[in-house]
């Protein structure tokens, strides 16, 4: 009996390790199918519908292309015996555009799961590095959009962005769990953004824990030197909303002022006052930014949804995302996202996170951007009296 029971403990031990090399081994063989798949799926693509490329590399082909030449003529990328350089960016952007797991792309690529996953940190490195060159300081000048407008000109003509705090979803250890869980329970990161009104991104700093409020985050940027903020010139200054505080270089609306455009329906939607008349057009001016978020979320629904990559790379996609955002808006000022919210204002309640933290003291910063705030309201309120069918 003693031999008997060896023989099986010998027979299971093989067992075993031959479907352990036979699991490995399909894993990272690359499933076939009698569709098109690999370089000529890419050719299929990029030689069909215009619809079909945008569904599928979330940009047109004449912008892809250009990205692609981007990184080659910069060695940012090569290409490999097996995957050139169009197929490299093609798997990036059909996982952070649709969120697609390993093995889908395996099969739609035909490679292996180590191919795809080595691919695709190369690319994300390769478009994070140009993180530099695109996200860049606004110009100083009066913007288009605030020259061209009555409502805003002349009184926001020194205002040269935007700036608002996103969260998205978040996978972290346990032990981390409760700092990143925002105020509705959710596990998300914070994302600091600063943007143009020409709805590019001048500054992202993602990574922040949910539970951690917008203004300690913007507080926390200013205070380290090395996030790279771009300096504020003398007399310029952001807008922000109501979960910062109303600061020098940063200009927030009244608060316990109606402020969201759904207070301004119906019975009520004439303003009353010069500070729900300022609320109102710092909102309408705010929108860029929240036009923005809604553009990047919709062109890459990874950032929508719990993703199951190490934090460092969760962070790295968000950079990578708006990096691209900038990318396709100065290579085609026609993209078909771009168009869908040209002149709209994209409306959002006042969310718990968006509340002000209390203060109990006033600096000269905060005096110097009330003063400003009070003399900008009342010079708009006095227009607005004389020409009040155009507010």
């Amino acid at each position: 009996m003693d031999d008997i029971d060896l023989e099986l403990d010998e027979m299971e031990l093989v067992a075993a390790a031959a479907g352990y090399y036979y699991y490995n081994t399909i894993n990272n063989q690359p499933v076939r199918s009698s569709s098109p798949h690999g370089r000529g799926y890419l050719n299929e693509v990029l030689e069909g519908s215009d619809d079909v490329s945008r569904e599928l590399l979330r940009m047109d082909k004449h912008v892809f292309h250009k990205l692609c030449d981007t990184l080659r003529q910069r060695n940012m990328l090569r290409d490999t015996a097996g995957v050139m350089i169009e197929e490299q960016v093609a798997i990036f952007l059909n996982i952070v555009g649709h969120n697609e797991r390993n093995r889908v792309i395996q099969e739609r690529f035909q490679h292996s799961g180590e191919t795809i996953s080595r691919h695709f940190n190369n690319v994300l490195k390769a478009i994070k590095s140009l993180s530099r060159e695109l996200l860049q300081p606004p110009p100083l000048n009066t913007p288009p959009e605030v020259l061209s407008s009555n409502r805003f000109y002349p009184y926001f003509k020194d205002c040269i962005g935007v700036i608002d705090g996103m969260q998205i979803p978040a996978h972290v250890p346990a032990k981390d769990q409760s700092r990143f869980r925002n105020r509705k329970g959710v596990l998300t990161q914070n994302i600091l953004a600063a943007c143009t009104f020409d709805l590019q991104f001048i500054f992202v700093y993602p990574g922040w824990e949910g539970s951690v409020t917008d203004s300690r985050v913007l507080r926390a940027v200013l205070d380290d030197p090395d996030q790279n903020f771009p300096p504020i010139p003398e007399g310029k200054y952001y807008l922000v909303d109501a979960g910062y505080v109303n600061l020098e270089g940063f200009i927030a609306p009244y608060s316990g002022v109606r402020y969201h455009l759904h207070e301004y329906r119906g019975a009520n939607k004439l303003p009353r006052s010069a500070r729900e008349l300022f609320n109102h057009r710092h909102y309408c001016l705010t929108s860029v930014i929240r036009r923005c978020f809604h553009v990047l979320k919709t062109r890459f629904p990874i950032l929508k949804l719990t993703t199951q990559y190490a934090f460092h790379v969760q962070r790295d996609i968000v950079i990578a995302a708006c990096v691209l955002h900038n990318f396709i808006r100065r290579e085609d000022r026609n993209d078909w996202l771009f168009s869908s919210v040209e002149g709209v204002t994209v409306e959002d309640l006042l969310d718990l996170d968006d509340q002000p933290e209390l203060q109990f003291a006033s600096t000269i910063p905060e005096q110097i951007a009330s003063a400003f705030r009070e003399s900008t309201a009342a010079a708009m309120w006095e227009d607005f009296l004389n020409n009040w069918d155009k507010w």
